[in-house]
């Protein structure tokens, strides 16, 4: 009798404590309930992906200036890359790269596409190339990214254009050097946009290739463009 009664009154009492506990009180749902079932990795906060902005650069650029990212054939297989302002301006997908020199021609001014041709420096007519840089104007930003080979059918007169648009290496690029470079017509300075790797057995990465080249970065927008 009474004994029974403390005894179910008590086990009532214990329940209702233990239920309380769990629960975490009035209103709170069952989170309590929910951490014991909960493992402890998916209870950490994910890492936020790093943003990427134009072109895939990891920070913004300025306010005028127009983001660029670029990469040169690797060995002959896979074709160069070039985009600016997040747009493709040449690629393998776009199907307007080749073998030798891949260049754009962009108005430093507005960043819009003036036209888009791959040069075979390996079998094809420097002269084609030469028509095409010679009449540049001024504020004209040139892009250019290597594929295969670059350098066979490059004459003094070639190389002297490209160092007047700022190249540092285009006097001693060679056969099967990897290359990338942005210069300008009317630059006053080398440009700091440019790499270049030469071709050796001893360090290529790719078996008689060097290794690809990647380049990123911010042009000041030009102020006078053609």
């Amino acid at each position: 009798g009474p004994l029974r009664i403390v005894v179910i009154v008590v086990a009532v009492g214990l329940t209702w404590i233990v239920v309380s506990i769990l629960l975490g009180g009035p209103g709170d749902g069952f989170p309590r309930i929910q951490h014991l079932f909960t493992s402890p990795e998916s209870s950490v906060t994910a890492e936020p992906r790093a943003r990427k902005y134009k072109c895939g650069l990891p920070q913004p650029c300025p306010e005028e200036h127009l983001a660029f990212r670029m990469v040169s054939g690797a060995a002959n297989v896979i074709g160069p890359k070039i985009c600016l302002e997040d747009k493709m301006l040449m690629s393998s997908v776009k199907d307007n790269v080749g073998r030798g020199l891949n260049i754009a021609l962009v108005n430093g001014v507005s960043g819009e596409l003036i036209e888009a041709r791959a040069f075979d420096m390996w079998a094809g007519d420097v002269n084609d190339l030469l028509k095409f840089i010679r009449p540049l104007h001024e504020g004209t930003l040139v892009f250019v990214a290597s594929y295969d080979d670059p350098a066979t059918k490059m004459n003094e007169e070639t190389r002297k254009l490209f160092s007047e648009l700022g190249s540092r290496n285009a006097k001693e690029l060679a056969f099967r050097d990897s290359w990338v470079f942005v210069g300008a017509k009317g630059v006053q300075n080398k440009s700091p946009f440019e790499q270049h790797v030469k071709n050796s057995k001893h360090t290529n990465k790719y078996e008689g290739w060097p290794e690809a080249l990647e380049m990123e970065g911010c042009i000041p927008r030009r102020s006078v463009a053609s």
